[in-house]
């Protein structure tokens, strides 16, 4: 079937998402994500994006960007690539890191603008990952609260704030009351993944369900085929991270990230 064509934004603004290939994670640590936002940069400035907003999931990506001076499609494909060259090389791993092309929608008006800037950032509220948005360290919302952010020079924040005021102490206090509102938001509604992360103690029982008359202790000691073929199953479980599940099945984790 081919691939429904992008629509192309009058305004030059986006909401993309990227997403790993069957659910996986595609950030383990804190480097991964530091890369990156380093290669969201590195094309910022080469193709003279604007961003406005991003954060960082486990499995998927949020940002908010106006493209520069090539299309939007190949400046994310050169920023995709870049960071999949990175972690296959890191993990020893190969193959597709993102699932297809990335993700996106239009963004015209200047109240959806607003909405998906608030959006991206209650993501890990949501998520259930952190219970304010300023407590997550891979989104752009402590830039807006001035607070460290990084990279610095990555963040563009002065539309959004001019759109609650033009005295900056008045907008940053307006934009953070809107941002920490209680909403239904719902963007890029095509996307069909939305999980909590389980605890350890659901992640285990789940994985007992998988393993059936196996405990978790032997899977280590399985021979490499048989091994691998519960750890796809495993990987499948909605709310497991790939490093959680390494941890619980007391392996080291690019024994499940190259699976």
């Amino acid at each position: 079937m081919a691939r429904k064509a992008r629509v192309k934004s009058t305004s030059g603004i986006y909401h993309v998402m990227f997403r790993g290939v069957n659910r996986q994670d595609i950030f383990h640590d804190d480097e991964d994500r530091m890369k990156f936002l380093e290669i969201l940069k590195k094309y910022k400035e080469y193709a003279g994006l604007v961003v406005y907003a991003w954060c960082l999931m486990s499995n998927h990506i949020h940002l908010l960007l106006k493209e520069g001076e090539e299309g939007i499609g190949a400046t994310m494909k050169r920023v995709g690539v870049s960071y999949a060259l990175f972690f296959n090389w890191k993990y020893q791993t190969s193959g597709h890191l993102f699932q297809n092309r990335f993700n996106s929608e239009s963004v015209e008006q200047d109240d959806y603008f607003l909405t998906v800037v608030r959006y991206i950032h209650q993501n890990p509220v949501k998520a259930g990952m952190v219970g304010r948005v300023e407590d997550w360290r891979w989104s752009s919302c402590s830039g807006y609260y001035d607070q460290p952010c990084f990279p610095e020079g990555l963040l563009e924040r002065s539309r959004v704030l001019q759109m609650f005021s033009p005295d900056a102490s008045i907008a940053k206090e307006k934009f953070r009351e809107y941002n920490e509102q209680t909403n239904q938001d719902e963007c890029l509604e095509d996307y069909p993944f939305k999980r909590r992360r389980l605890t350890d103690e659901e992640a285990g029982h789940e994985i007992k369900e998988i393993l059936g008359t196996r405990e978790i202790a032997q899977v280590k000691s399985l021979p490499k085929d048989e091994r691998d073929i519960v750890l796809r199953k495993i990987k499948s479980i909605d709310g497991l991270s790939q490093r959680q599940a390494a941890r619980i099945l007391g392996i080291p984790p690019s024994l499940v990230f190259k699976v």
